[in-house]
């Protein structure tokens, strides 16, 4: 795998000024590490501590501190990063005590194929989590939530806020991913209200960047990739489906700045503004990478018929945080297809929906 650009890293510094200072001294273990989430996460840490000179310990849990060393030498080396062998479910505990605790844990690039085995990894990971905070006696908490507990977004309701009741459908097997992000929550504000734990919780949406794969089941990185191939560029569906997309840079502004300064028992909508169809994502895709390449598109939208949205409200982040999107839907996709480069996938699948993570 390619480092990251000096710029992208620069930008998370250049927006989280606050957050090293608070940092300094403390010592963070990291589920979900070496996810894509969890890179970006480690990423930027290791460009912090070499930029300040900070004295800053992670610790991230991995199944396979091997593999992720052989993608990510630079980071696997790094002084401050160390890696703690096991799963989420059953993982030993670490040794010592721990000032903050980020749980990103899931597989969302490779979605399981049991929705049973979905429920159970989201919630025995989780309370594995809360038991190993408990022992460690930290007291700073980061849940990496989904967007997929409000249940399919009402068509009337251009962008969904944290105050929505709305939730999934639990009759349906493709609910068990948001439910048990929804009841994972619950697990987490029962922690803190029974010892004090300071709890912040991220919904995250879509995003798009490095590290994003560009051959799993992510809309905007299929198109990247055939965009990259020189097309054509396949949509699944009719097109009519509306996302917004935050870029991975950001995405770490956003997440750095929850974790530090997250007003605890807190909930913040994570992801773009710019609400935008899958049919104009295709075209805007194309028109950065490769102008004049064809788009296909799966069928025909038929009249009537409701548009799927999956859009945050984020202006409970701008409002108490000071977050907002700085990187535009172009830029990203521009700087995503370059940090690719010959890296692209050769294997093709073309689909459109999006994760809910």
């Amino acid at each position: 795998m390619p480092r990251l650009s000096t710029a992208d890293l620069d930008h998370v510094l250049e927006h989280t000024p606050q957050v090293w200072d608070q940092l300094r001294d403390s010592r963070l273990f990291i589920t979900g590490g070496t996810g894509f989430f969890g890179t970006w996460l480690l990423e930027s840490l290791a460009w912090a501590v070499d930029r300040f000179q900070l004295p800053l310990e992670a610790v991230v849990l991995t199944r396979s501190p091997a593999s992720f060393a052989d993608r990510n030498p630079h980071l696997a080396g790094h002084r401050s990063i160390h890696f703690h062998q096991g799963d989420v479910q059953d993982f030993v505990f670490p040794e010592g005590r721990f000032t903050h605790v980020i749980h990103a844990a899931f597989p969302s690039t490779k979605p399981l194929s049991d929705p049973r085995e979905t429920a159970r990894l989201i919630l025995r990971g989780t309370e594995r989590t809360l038991d190993f905070v408990e022992q460690s006696r930290a007291q700073q908490l980061l849940f990496t939530s989904s967007g997929a507990i409000y249940g399919r977004q009402p068509a009337n309701l251009d962008a969904i806020p944290e105050t929505y009741g709305g939730g999934p459908d639990v009759s349906d097997p493709r609910s068990a991913y948001g439910e048990s992000k929804r009841m994972a929550e619950l697990l987490c504000h029962l922690q803190a209200e029974r010892s004090g734990l300071a709890v912040k919780v991220a919904r995250c949406f879509a995003f798009v960047g490095p590290h994003l794969p560009l051959d799993a089941h992510f809309a905007i990185g299929n198109f990247i990739r055939d965009a990259m191939r020189g097309g054509p560029i396949d949509i699944r569906g009719d097109g009519t489906a509306v996302r917004s997309y935050l870029y991975a840079a950001d995405l770490a502004v956003w997440l750095w700045t929850i974790l530090v300064a997250g007003k605890p028992g807190q909930t913040y909508n994570v992801g773009g503004a710019e609400a935008v169809s899958i049919a104009e994502l295709a075209r805007r895709v194309r028109d950065e990478i490769a102008p004049g390449a064809q788009i296909h598109l799966g069928r025909t939208a038929q009249p009537g018929q409701s548009v799927e949205r999956y859009v945050p409200d984020v202006t409970l982040a701008a409002s108490e945080l000071q977050l907002k999107p700085w990187i535009t839907l172009e830029h990203a996709i521009s700087r995503t297809a370059g940090w690719a480069g010959p890296c692209a996938p050769a294997t093709v699948f073309h689909q459109t929906t999006e994760t809910k993570s």
